[in-house]
């Protein structure tokens, strides 16, 4: 649909479409199912962007959660010029590589050592490969609704126990000889893993396991403790290494991402996102009897040019500094409840098939399902009154996740006003339904 007031957006896409791949550089941006073009940005400044009609909105998306400081946040700008004026890539190690890294571990204890990459599919996919060189063995447990990223390893959909596992790729071009290897289970369902962890086939293939401890890509959806605590356990009986991805969760739920919330210690863990400050960049890490294993020290193989870009590298490190300030995350949580605790009662009230799930400095009004603790229970999904709710924030200048199984986000420069017309413009499309 095109809207008068957005005639240069819907002409920039329409050139696009001529020139890249759909029009997008990744699916969700080309607003599918929505009814409208999507948007095309100008410029962001603190809690909002501009569309490049002059048209401005408050972001609740902030690059999918990289932006815990709004856009283009002054004392990180400062520090990427800074750098930029030195020279932005070398493909040589630099001193802020080391200063970022130092961060990261001294947040995240169970990890000895990092290395950085240029993106969470990166890492997620590094990750896999070092588990399986780390126990020779081939197999990977992901669950139902998790995102690791677009490699071939994960991109898989699956059933639900031994007796039904599946490993179909729910992409083309992901040969069955690939994704054979990785087994998909139901979250939150320690009955399931226990299953396979369990089987005499199983068991002794299986080199990790890797879950998001708080889904985001599902929508907002927290693993519950006794479904950690059962993973933890299986993982270490088996002997297999039990991955957390935290390039959402990590320094966006807490300082010391999910791993804190559970105090759950995993064996390798994912960064990305906010650890690059609105750059690419992202990590894995782990012990470093596991992280030895990788070149040059060891036989598994990883490389990148642009790995830990030194732009990207101020950035994160500025972004994580600025994190630490006493009562930062209980500031952002409390900015959520703004919009959360007021909508969850409106739901109740007016009865309707619908829930809202937070955590931390982020949050997903969920239309159908009145709770949500896996992938199942998004059959119930409505994603008419979705893009209906899409739409009308819009139209009244609030820019939300272009989807319904992604997650909205609060960063520090959303200011309690703009929180409070959220909601109430929330609240408003609650009383038309």
């Amino acid at each position: 649909m095109v809207v008068q007031e957005r005639l240069k957006s819907y002409e920039i896409f329409e050139r696009s479409k001529e020139v890249i791949a759909g029009g997008v550089n990744s699916p969700v941006r080309a607003f599918i199912g929505l009814g409208i073009d999507p948007l095309i940005v100008s410029k962001g400044e603190g809690e909002r962007i501009t569309d490049v009609d002059g048209r401005e909105f408050i972001d609740y998306c902030m690059s999918w959660g990289a932006l815990l400081h709004g856009h283009a946040d002054p004392e990180v700008v400062a520090k990427v010029c800074a750098r930029v004026k030195e020279g932005s890539s070398f493909g040589i190690a630099t001193e802020v590589e080391e200063k970022l890294a130092r961060k990261l571990i001294t947040a995240y204890p169970s990890i000895d050592r990092v290395r950085f990459v240029s993106s969470g599919t990166e890492a997620a996919m590094s990750a896999a490969r070092l588990a399986r060189g780390y126990t020779g063995r081939p197999m990977i447990i992901k669950f139902n609704g998790n995102y690791h990223g677009h490699s071939d390893t994960f991109l898989i959909q699956a059933g639900s126990g031994v007796s039904q596992v599946s490993n179909v790729s729910s992409s083309e071009g992901v040969p069955q000889d690939i994704v054979k290897n990785t087994l998909s289970l139901p979250y939150n369902d320690g009955e399931a893993l226990k299953k396979v962890m369990r089987d005499p086939f199983y068991s002794r293939f299986i080199a990790a396991v890797i879950l998001e401890p708080v889904a985001a890509n599902m929508g907002v959806v927290p693993a519950t403790q006794a479904f950690l605590e059962t993973l933890r356990e299986e993982t270490k009986r088996t002997g297999a290494l039990l991955i957390f991805d935290e390039v959402i969760s990590g320094f966006r739920v807490g300082y010391g991402g999910a791993r804190a919330l559970y105090e759950i210690d995993p064996d390798l863990a994912c960064f990305g996102k906010i650890i690059g400050g609105g750059f690419p960049a992202a990590a894995f890490g782990g012990k470093g009897k596991i992280m030895d294993k990788l070149a040059p020290l060891g036989g598994v193989y990883q490389a990148g040019t642009l790995s830990g870009n030194p732009v990207a590298m101020e950035a994160g490190l500025k972004t994580l500094e600025k994190a630490e300030t006493a009562g930062f995350y209980e500031e952002l949580r409390r900015k959520t409840q703004i919009i959360t605790e007021p909508v969850k009662r409106a739901l109740i009230e007016k009865g309707l098939s619908a829930c809202v799930q937070s955590v931390g400095g982020m949050f997903t009004l969920f239309w159908g399902p009145t709770s949500v603790s896996s992938f199942e229970d998004l059959k119930k999904l409505d994603k008419e009154v979705f893009k209906r709710y899409f739409r009308f924030m819009l139209e009244h200048g609030v820019y939300l996740s272009p989807s319904p199984y992604e997650a909205c986000f609060i960063s520090s420069a959303h200011k309690e006003e703009s929180l409070s017309r959220t909601r109430d413009l929330i609240l408003e499309f609650i009383k038309q339904c």
